[in-house]
């Protein structure tokens, strides 16, 4: 496969065809009526949290930044518009010129959000803002669900480290963006080259079950890995029988041995009797790495096991059991006309069925107790309250279509550490119930 297929830094292709038709249908009607040219807000937000889920976690911010700016119609690009007859050739002159020359706000990548959170809010004229909403929520919706999860697993997890594995459960380019989420969320490594190579993420690895199966001794198998990677290696010790394993890997690579990793069976059993032997033979130092379909709460179960870090692949690449945070991109406010001059009109959808929303250009601020716990996110849209003023949420992300606020993976992994540390400590539990905090919406003015 060429790099440029996973996503990497080499030709950035066009992210332009990551749209919906529906997308270039609206823009091609509203240059014909003259509306295109309206100054538009559009805003990303979703209506409820997964069922169960207390917190969101924002991430894709940077991912989203990339894809703007790669947002082009290049001569393939606009070639197979024509061929399929999908937009006119009025409108094919317009895109052929197409870059983004908006503002975009959002939370910072790695805060924590809830329902109604205006993530991201996106203004410009309609025409220029509305192609940009399937990649958009493509983006945020995928990476804020890894992230979520991970992010939960994380604090399961305590002080124990987590791997990111997942990358053979899922589609090789979400494998490479679940990763950066991953790692978003608390995760301390992964196992996917292409993650480490694109975004700088630490990667660790060691053996299959293959391997051990490829020699005609288990000993054998682990004799090869100790002399070719040195005794701080990782054995996997359940191929065959998981004592005469550790036996036999202690043996091979004396107390020294780095880990031993587990990866299937009664895991609280068998890790107690895999500490108990080590420290019998003199390994007192070597860690155990558990594996084996592991999420959040087969996590929790193992925190009073001897467990000294966790691998986790499936569930953790489809947000266990949540794999989207059904994130939306509305249009809240147009000006009256295409007059730059023009005010802004507050709009929003009213109809019935639970997928009403909000109009108006909103800000985001989040309360804090005495304690400087988190205890409500404040949604308006007239003058943000003076005790509320140093406590806003949306930072400015790109200006006049140039990016402004790209930061490193570690400032943002960072953050989420410290805005998960802010919440009630009920944020941390498993079990099922509301949002940690409210949301509540301040009187809405035009």
């Amino acid at each position: 496969m060429d790099v440029a297929d996973l996503g990497l830094p080499v030709d950035v292709p066009s992210t332009a065809l990551f749209t919906d038709h529906y997308e270039l249908t609206m823009l091609q009607a509203a240059l014909k009526a003259g509306t295109a040219d309206r100054r538009s807000v559009f805003e990303v937000f979703t209506r409820r949290l997964p069922e169960g889920r207390r917190y969101g976690v924002v991430a894709g911010t940077g991912r989203v930044l990339d894809a703007v700016e790669n947002f082009r119609f290049d001569a393939d690009v606009l070639g197979f518009l024509r061929e399929r007859r999908i937009v006119n050739e009025e409108t094919l002159e317009w895109l052929a010129s197409y870059r983004f020359a908006g503002d975009v706000w959002g939370y910072p990548e790695g805060e924590v959000y809830f329902p109604g959170s205006p993530v991201l809010r996106v203004e410009g004229s309609f025409a220029e803002c509305v192609l940009l909403e399937t990649v958009i929520l493509s983006i945020l919706n995928h990476d804020s669900a890894i992230a979520a999860a991970a992010s939960r697993m994380a604090s399961a997890a305590g002080d124990r480290p987590l791997i990111e594995m997942g990358a053979r459960r899922t589609h090789e380019l979400a494998a490479v963006a679940a990763s950066r989420a991953a790692y978003v969320g608390g995760f301390a490594t992964t196992s996917d080259l292409a993650a480490g190579f694109r975004y700088g993420i630490p990667t660790v690895g060691t053996s299959a079950h293959a391997f051990t199966l490829l020699h005609d001794r288990e000993r054998d198998a682990f004799q090869a890995q100790v002399d070719s990677l040195g005794r701080n290696t990782t054995l996997l010790v359940d191929t065959y029988d998981v004592a005469e394993a550790v036996q036999a890997a202690v043996e091979v690579a004396g107390p020294e041995l780095g880990a031993v990793r587990i990866d299937s069976g009664d895991l609280l059993l068998v890790a107690h009797r895999v500490r108990q032997q080590l420290d019998a033979l003199g390994a007192e130092r070597t860690r155990i790495i558990v594996t084996s379909d592991l999420d959040e709460y087969a996590i929790a179960s193992l925190a009073a096991a001897p467990v000294d870090a966790y691998g986790v692949g499936t569930q953790l690449v489809t947000g266990s059991g949540h794999p989207t945070c059904s994130m939306v991109y509305k249009l809240v406010a147009r000006a009256e006309s295409a007059d730059p001059k023009a005010p802004l009109l507050p709009v929003a959808k009213k109809s019935s069925g639970g997928k009403t929303s909000v109009g108006g250009r909103k800000w985001a601020a989040r309360r804090l107790d005495r304690d400087g716990i988190a205890e409500a996110e404040v949604i308006g849209t007239g003058p943000v309250p003076a005790e509320l003023a140093d406590r806003q949420l949306l930072v400015e992300l790109l200006k006049g279509g140039q990016v402004v606020a790209r930061e490193a993976l570690d400032v943002v992994r960072d953050r989420h550490a410290a805005a998960r540390a802010n919440l009630p400590l009920s944020a941390t539990q498993l079990s099922r119930g509301e949002a940690v905090i409210p949301t509540e919406y301040l009187p809405v003015r035009a």
